[in-house]
């Protein structure tokens, strides 16, 4: 799934139980890998860019659509 899509409940919800599966199996970098497609809440993205900046967020390949609808890309 692209960044500028927005993810359904139901998507987020499958993308979490499959994460946890992962992290059961061992499979700590599959399960972040993971984790970055779903988007971050943009009460979480706005924290972390004021407590590590945005730069971080971005580099590291977190999906910020829901933060970028809400707040704009800056």
């Amino acid at each position: 799934m692209q960044q500028n899509q927005s993810m359904t409940l139901d998507e987020k919800l499958a993308i979490g139980c499959k994460v946890a599966e992962l992290r059961k199996a061992g499979d700590k970098e599959g399960a972040i890998r993971l984790m970055k497609t779903a988007p971050i809440p943009p009460y979480i993205a706005k924290v972390i860019k004021e407590k590590v900046g945005a730069d971080f967020l971005i580099k590291e390949g977190w999906n910020l659509s829901e933060a970028e609808a809400e707040f704009g890309s800056g």
